[in-house]
């Protein structure tokens, strides 16, 4: 069983609690009274480099990264220092995450929040948008085709946007196969949690224009953006470098300025 495999059998058991106390239609009722998500599309084509910004406790691979007793004042910091949107991990067993930090976040900022979770089912999706996510995380390493298009379908139709994750050649294929606009390169394999900083500018080779791509993981730096942006990259998601900077709001500025002036160097 590879990591990947593990942490999706514990997300379908937490999953299947969560089911029990809430039903899909009480989800279908929070989601109609939700005001209309927030298009990070817009934003992530403009001439800067954005960042998104994660609040992320800790990791399978590094363990415990940080104290996160308010995510919302934490997301606040990331927003006043220019992130164009906020990562939340929602994964309770190896992220120690939680819809609500998602709530908290989604109450407190205004740019668009990520739910980051390992999506498996169509309920997550209902969920996310229910709790006020405007982008969901789809792997395609932990989906099926036929998946990777119904939840993308389903996201959309709930106006929300999907950030498709990919490590491989294969993989980049798959997503642009199941009309991906929103492209992450995640430099981790999380079927083994190597990683290989390359991994970005190999596979944005591959990406036809049009497609905004995001580089994910190993990004340490204002350089290490700065990089990404020249490779090609929109976006970059960011989450150990920053919860673990004691002045988040300028750690986010920096990379911003230093992204940005590599991709209208390029």
């Amino acid at each position: 069983m590879t990591v990947l495999d593990d942490i999706v059998a514990g997300v379908r058991a937490d999953l299947e609690v969560r089911r029990s106390e809430v039903s899909l239609d009480t989800l279908e009722r929070l989601v109609a009274a939700r005001a209309p998500a927030l298009d990070p599309m817009p934003t992530f084509r403009g001439p800067g480099l954005s960042v998104i910004a994660e609040v992320k406790r800790r990791s399978p691979s590094k363990g415990h990264l940080a104290e996160i007793g308010e995510p919302a004042v934490l997301a606040a910091e990331y927003e006043a220092g220019g992130a164009a949107a906020i990562s939340v991990l929602t994964e309770r067993r190896r992220f120690s995450g939680s819809l609500a930090d998602l709530d908290a976040v989604r109450e407190r900022v205004t740019i668009p929040v990520l739910r980051k979770d390992f999506m498996v089912d169509e309920y997550q999706v209902w969920e996310a948008r229910a709790h006020g996510a405007d982008l969901i995380l789809l792997i395609v390493a932990a989906l099926t085709d036929a998946q990777l298009v119904s939840f993308g379908r389903l996201a959309s139709s709930l106006g929300m946007t999907c950030l498709v994750e990919v490590h491989t050649a294969e993989e980049v294929a798959r997503a642009l196969d199941a009309g991906a606009v929103l492209l992450g390169v995640n430099n981790r394999d999380l079927k083994t949690l190597t990683v290989d900083p390359g991994m970005f500018a190999k596979l944005a080779e591959l990406v036809p224009p049009g497609v905004v791509k995001v580089a994910e993981s190993g990004l340490t730096s204002p350089a290490d953006a700065a990089e990404a942006a020249r490779a090609g990259a929109d976006v970059v998601l960011v989450g150990e470098a920053l919860v673990r900077d004691h002045q988040p709001r300028r750690a986010v500025a920096d990379m911003v300025e230093a992204g940005t002036l590599a991709r209208r160097a390029r």
